[in-house]
Order: C-alpha cells, then sequence, then structure tokens
C-alpha cells in the first residue's frame, strides 16, 4: 500500500508541473538556508574527539604573580598557558594515560631540489601523544616512538600537503627533510585532515589550519627553538637568555593531558594541587592554589570562540524554514480541496479516511524530500559562499551527520506543510461531491 500511494503521489505532481515546483522550491530554499547555517554552528559545537572528549583536559596553572589576576578586568582568570618548568614538572605525574606540553614555531624549509624554493613552515614540537591524544590520521608511517622523545631524536611527522610539495604524495617514510641547517628523518605523513577548530592552540584563535611539521618536544633545549605563538610574563627576563627564558615565569606552553576514567580527573586535580602547595613553599603561585582541567567544549565556550552571530542566524534560518512550511500549507489546501470529486469516487469505493489521509501525507512527505534533495545542492552554494570569508573554510562541509539532518528537517517540513491540508483532504464529505457529479 505505501508504495501504491507513492506512485500516486508522483503521478500527482506529474499532473501539475508549474505548482509542484512551486511547493518543492519552496522547500529547498527553507532547507538550504537551514542547512547551511546549522552546518556553520555544527563546526563549532561537534564532538572535537569522538569517543574521548570527556577525557581530554587542557590544563591551566595560576602561575601569575605579582598579587595580579592574568587578566586585570577579571579576577578569577588563569594564564592560558604554562611554563616550562612547569611543564617538565606536570610530565612527572604518572596518573594520565597520555600527556604532552606543546607549542608552535617556525622554521625555514628546504626542499631537495632547486625547483622549489624554501619557505618557512609552521612547526610544533609535542610527545608523541599528542597525534593519539586527538586522533590524528596517519596516510604513511605514523608517530615517533618514544625513546626518540627521550633521546630527542631528529625525527619528524609531516602533513599531507608537505609531503605532496617535497616527495610528489609518495610514501616518503624514511627520507629526510632539511629544517633550518638540520636534517630529519621522516616517520610519519598525516592523511589529509582539516579540523574544524584548531584544537592544539585554540588560545591563538580559533581557525586556521594545522601545522606543516610536528618534532620532538625535547629538542627544544638542544635547538633552542623560540616560540611563535603567544607568549606572557609577569615580570621581566634580565638579563635575557634562552636559558633564563626556560628557567623564567613565562606562559608559552599548551599542557594537554588524556584520562584513562572518570576518576582520574580527581586523582589528577590532587596531584596537581599537591605540586602547587610545594611550589608555594618555594616562593611561587603567590596567589591562591588554583588549577583547571579543561575539555575542548568547555575551551570553546571560555574562549568565545564561536562568532556571536552563529547560533542566533541558525535560529533564524530555522524559523525561516518554518515560515516556508507554513506559507504552502494554504497552496497545498487548494491543491487537495480541488480534487475533492477524486477523493469523494474513492471514498465511494471503499477507501477510509485513513487512507486517503496518508495519500495525501504521502504526497507532501515525498515534495519535502525532493525539495531537500535540491535544497542540500542550494546549501553547497550557500557554505560556498561563507567558505570565502573564512580562514579556516576547509573544515565546513556538510558531514554524515548534517546530510541527515537534513533529511529528517525536510520530513519534518514536508510534515508541517501537509498535516493540516491531508486531515482536510479526508474529511470531505462523498455524499455531497456524488450528487454533483
Amino acid at each position: 500500500m505505501f508504495f501504491y500511494h507513492v506512485r500516486i503521489a508522483l503521478k500527482s505532481l506529474r499532473r501539475n508541473p508549474v505548482l509542484s515546483s512551486l511547493l518543492i522550491g519552496g522547500i529547498a530554499v527553507g532547507i538550504g538556508i537551514s542547512t547551511a547555517f546549522v552546518t556553520l554552528r555544527h563546526m563549532y559545537v561537534q564532538d572535537p574527539i569522538p569517543g574521548g572528549s570527556d577525557r581530554v583536559f587542557y590544563v591551566r596553572l595560576d602561575s601569575w604573580g605579582g598579587q595580579q589576576s592574568y587578566m586585570s578586568d577579571d579576577p578569577e582568570s588563569l594564564p592560558d598557558q604554562v611554563t616550562y618548568a612547569d611543564a617538565r614538572a606536570l610530565l612527572e605525574s604518572p596518573i594520565p594515560r597520555r600527556q604532552t606540553p606543546t607549542f608552535v614555531g617556525a622554521a625555514f624549509l628546504h626542499p631537495a631540489t632547486a625547483a622549489t624554493r624554501p619557505w618557512q613552515a609552521e612547526i610544533r614540537l609535542t610527545f608523541n601523544d599528542l597525534f593519539d591524544i586527538f586522533r590524528m590520521p596517519f596516510a604513511y608511517g605514523g608517530p615517533w616512538t618514544e625513546d626518540a622523545d627521550a633521546r630527542a631524536e631528529r625525527v619528524a611527522v609531516i602533513d599531507h600537503d608537505t609531503n605532496q610539495k617535497l616527495f610528489g604524495g609518495e610514501n616518503s617514510v624514511g627520507r629526510t627533510i632539511r629544517l633550518e641547517d638540520a636534517e630529519f628523518r621522516v616517520v610519519g605523513v598525516l592523511a589529509p585532515w582539516r579540523p574544524p577548530l584548531r584544537y592544539f592552540e585554540m588560545n591563538r584563535g580559533a581557525t586556521g589550519k594545522p601545522e606543516e611539521v610536528y618534532l620532538p618536544f625535547n629538542l627544544v633545549e638542544p635547538m633552542q627553538i623560540a616560540t611563535r605563538g603567544n607568549a606572557n610574563n609577569w615580570k621581566p627576563i634580565q638579563p635575557y637568555s634562552f636559558e633564563a627564558m626556560l628557567a623564567s615565569e613565562r606562559v608559552w606552553l599548551q599542557y594537554w593531558v588524556e584520562l584513562a576514567a572518570p576518576g582520574d580527573v580527581d586523582a589528577y586535580g590532587d596531584w596537581i594541587a599537591s605540586y602547587v602547595e610545594g611550589q608555594r613553599s618555594l616562593g611561587r603561585f603567590e596567589q591562591t592554589t588554583r588549577y583547571r582541567l579543561s575539555t575542548v567544549p568547555q575551551l570553546i565556550e571560555e574562549f568565545g570562540l564561536m562568532p556571536a552571530g552563529v547560533r542566533a542566524m541558525s535560529i533564524v534560518a530555522l524559523l525561516f524554514l518554518l515560515v516556508c512550511s507554513l506559507n504552502l500549507i494554504g497552496i497545498l489546501l487548494g491543491k487537495f480541496l480541488a480534487r475533492a470529486s477524486e477523493v469523494s469516487v474513492r471514498r465511494a469505493l471503499g477507501a477510509s479516511r485513513a487512507q486517503v489521509f496518508w495519500q495525501h501525507l504521502i504526497e507532501c512527505e515525498l515534495i519535502g524530500l525532493i525539495g531537500g534533495g535540491a535544497g542540500l545542492l542550494l546549501s553547497l552554494g550557500v557554505l560556498a559562499v561563507i567558505r570565502r570569508h573564512m580562514r579556516n573554510g576547509e573544515a565546513l562541509r556538510l558531514d554524515s551527520e548534517m546530510l541527515l539532518f537534513a533529511a529528517v528537517l525536510s520530513l519534518v517540513a514536508g510534515l508541517i506543510a501537509g498535516l493540516y491540508p491531508a486531515w482536510r483532504a479526508c474529511r470531505i464529505a462523498p455524499a455531497m461531491q456524488l450528487k454533483v457529479q
């Protein structure tokens, strides 16, 4: 019976192509606009680490001194990064399943041939745990080993685009790249990966593609690699030297941990509190014993990374779809009532009111689905326009979740537009129409 109703609905749509196009177009415009702007919001609120967002935490300590808060207008604020000394101390904790300090730097990358000129590449220094914490996909090879971390070996992981530039996209594991005057052996190549936000260092900005080269963190001292990201200090470093900077109160490192179980959060918090108390006895951490463990979704909220208008625009877009659906009620009602004689004949031949109702409602849902398909094509155009004005436009795309959302939204729009007209159609009294006939 369902497929019979679908066949009748298709015949009804073909009978009046102009009216059918108007109905489908109304749904398509609403679906296209709403899907595009909900997708934009989805980019900021989707699960950043599927299966692990509730176990990955960003660590902040209140190491700011001078009897002042980190942000003068917010007494509760904490530094958004940690010092080198604190990062080294945090690495001693046995509680996290994975942990790493990390920061971004820059170095000139020299191609093997003169055909391509050297360029300044963004590099990230980290322990190998970072790749597992953020579920970074590899096309070739994988992260370096813990032994390479401990011995500060000159190994590197490069991203997909860098591999294309240097090696034509081939498997480059085992080959070497030259950064400044040093050579590094490639151990892994990332697959094409554009996360919606730059999760590693959100305090530097929400958007932007990940770094091109990843190096072991322990190279920071022998190679004296300075940060290219944000760095703040509450007292000057005099006289300045790289070693003095490492020993100073400058906050310039991000610190991430992954905890294996929910109970580890309290245990790790107690460990940090004990460490802070020990440092207070040495004259550091002059203010209260405060720390903060934040998940990625919490950081997005705290740092205000979602543009203010995105949430409002997604709500307005959904309301626009509702208006489109409501406006179609009158058109569908007129169309169905114009078929009163046809409905009356069916009723006289034994069709029940429920069958008539479902036939008309299925026609409305078919209009919704066809309009939804056209709306998806329209949303691709809208997203292309939005993408041109975003730094990280590659991350704005329709994923499987958004495709399912658009399909459900199409059915809902068809239901809103067709529920009342279908009910009115099934309530037609056949006797009056048959008398006229």
